[in-house]
């Protein structure tokens, strides 16, 4: 325990984690919220779609530019403005809901504002993990940051559907404008040094262009993040665009956030389980376990009952957190550290591609098969998407460096 904590030392780790926990609190109203506030609106799951989409296809746009902007400037300062327009960004939203004054071009227009601010912290936030510990504690605190940040979904999801069932969706995305107010004063509190440039400062093409070279020699790298490419358009249109289209008519709003905090309490102990794991094969662990992201879409589309809905989310967490830990530590491990957010901005780009049109897509493939099916089909296209990954060598056999391959670093971590 004392090994899994030993992160906290370091003031700007603490600093940088409580800044992200606000966040994830916050950001567990928002899904939840926004898919009622807009079926509320129009009662349409193409409209859905569309709504978050634009969000995602937004923030995939500008994510490359965000990654140079967070290898040039200090990151932490990058996440200071991108919480504070995303505040402004939610608080209109939240506005709008609460007054009926709310239209499908509106939260489209805000949806593309909000995506953009994302798009500038998410490669910020990423590659700022490692300026704040030293390496020898690295994946614990990579792991005890994820689970901090479930359990703050595991106490909003739940929180968010009493909320929106008993008030308003307007409420819950007023919250997430809150949470990012002071999650931003949070990381202006993170104080550390820009890495050190391996090479000269240049424009932001040949940033790019270093940046890609950096993503493309990594087989491992590029096949990962082409087969979640497929995977999240499969997860994303299936969960977050059908999956409250059968909550409401089966298990309820109040429930549906119930089954999305499953999920996160299985993340939580799949972060426990994450921390203590050792294995020279870590990337293949990680990306077997992204089998069991394909559980909750059958069982939305087969057998949506609260309890096998529970279930089904809880296993997909638990599974699913292996694989979260063990991507950030490969990534942080193999990547220089003054070229990561670039990288880490492509991997995103790569990862995210294909969301929106699984988002936008999904609701018209469901009206013309019906929902069930259409949920079905997006379980076998994730199945599809990992094969896919394991099938390459190179994810198969990348070895990973553990304490005991570095004594000096196990006695510090331990100290």
């Amino acid at each position: 325990m004392k090994a899994a904590l030993a992160p906290l030392r370091f003031t700007p780790y603490r600093f940088l984690l409580a800044g992200r926990t606000i966040n994830a609190l916050g950001n567990s109203f928002a899904p939840i919220a926004l898919a009622f506030a807009v079926l509320d609106l129009t009662g349409s799951a193409r409209d859905l779609g569309l709504v978050v989409g634009a969000r995602t296809l937004t923030n995939v746009l500008f994510l490359l530019f965000g990654g140079v902007l967070a290898d040039r400037l200090p990151r932490q300062l990058l996440m200071v403005g991108s919480n504070i327009a995303a505040a402004l960004t939610q608080a209109v939203v939240a506005a709008l809901v609460l007054t009926d004054s709310a239209t499908i071009p509106l939260l489209i227009g805000l949806s593309v504002l909000n995506g953009v601010a994302s798009a500038v912290a998410l490669p910020a936030s990423a590659a700022l993990l490692p300026q704040t510990v030293p390496e020898n504690v690295r994946m614990q605190a990579i792991a005890l940051g994820r689970i901090l940040l479930n359990s703050a979904m595991v106490l909003g999801a739940p929180t968010a559907g009493v909320v929106v069932a008993a008030t308003d969706p307007g409420i819950g995305i007023a919250v997430d404008a809150a949470t990012f107010v002071v999650a931003g004063l949070c990381f202006a509190m993170v104080r550390v040094a820009m890495p050190p440039r391996s090479q000269e400062r240049a424009h932001v093409l040949a940033d790019l262009r270093i940046g890609w070279s950096e993503f493309s020699s990594r087989t491992w790298l590029w096949v990962v993040v082409a087969g979640f490419s497929l995977l999240n358009a499969a997860w994303t249109g299936g969960l977050y665009v059908l999956g409250p289209a059968v909550a409401d008519e089966t298990i309820g709003r109040q429930a549906w956030g119930m089954v999305l905090a499953a999920e996160t309490v299985g993340l939580v102990l799949g972060g426990l389980v994450a921390m203590r794991l050792r294995t020279r094969r870590l990337l293949l662990v990680g990306v077997l376990s992204c089998l069991g992201m394909a559980l909750p879409l059958f069982v939305l589309g087969g057998h949506p009952r609260l309890w096998a809905l529970l279930l089904a989310m809880f296993v997909t967490g638990l599974m699913l957190e292996q694989f979260g830990v063990a991507w950030e530590t490969t990534m942080q491990e193999h990547v220089p550290a003054d070229r990561l957010a670039r990288v880490y901005s492509y991997d995103m780009v790569g990862s995210f591609a294909a969301i929106p049109l699984g988002q936008v897509a999904i609701g018209p493939i469901a009206e013309a098969v019906g929902l069930r099916t259409a949920l079905i089909g997006a379980g076998v296209v994730a199945v599809v998407a990992v094969l896919g990954m394991l099938a390459s060598r190179d994810v198969r056999t990348l070895r990973h460096r553990l304490p005991e391959d570095e004594p000096g670093a196990v006695k510090e971590s331990l100290a």
